[in-house]
């Protein structure tokens, strides 16, 4: 009885490791392609004013801030170089740069932000809706966070410079 089982069952399994093995070989993933950020959301929040000594530190319109968007959908993650005043479009998904900063070499502990506004295209529609609008932390990513079931915005790094540095 127990040898009619495993007859019978064999079957299945070869199938079952035939629909397996035809998994592993996955279609490479689609890559995220930018798009024209939609007129309404180009001008929708100025670049923050400078707050340092103009002889201290990079002015605010030379940073650039490095920002990562993750796909959850896709699993797909990019990184956008961007400055203060730029906004990127990546499908349904707009990221705009207002301010990055970070503190400097000789203060501690150290930290990296950037001031970053997120939009999102409404299902069905050709709105975008803000989703996110504040400051998000490098080395604090739970601080602030962007709260979307599709999208993740995270700041990476802020280029820029400090009296004294090389």
């Amino acid at each position: 009885m127990r040898r009619a089982r495993i007859a019978a069952a064999l079957p299945l399994l070869a199938c079952g490791a035939l629909v397996l093995s035809a998994c592993s070989d996955d279609p490479p993933a689609p890559k995220p392609v930018e798009t024209e950020v939609p007129d309404e959301l180009k001008g929708s929040a100025p670049v923050a004013a400078d707050l340092t000594d103009s002889a201290s530190a990079t002015q605010m319109e030379e940073r650039v801030a490095t920002i990562g968007l993750l796909n959850k959908r896709n699993n797909l993650s990019q990184d956008f170089e961007m400055k203060p005043g730029d906004a990127r479009r990546v499908g349904d998904v707009v990221i705009r740069l207002s301010a990055c900063e970070k503190t400097a070499p000789w203060e501690m502990p150290q930290e990296v932000g950037a001031f970053v506004q997120v939009s999102v295209k409404d299902r069905g529609s050709n709105d975008f809706r803000r989703i996110f609008s504040g400051w998000l932390f490098k080395n604090s990513p739970s601080l602030n966070v962007v709260e979307h079931p599709i999208y993740d915005v995270w700041v990476k790094d802020c280029a820029m410079t400090f009296p004294g540095e090389e």
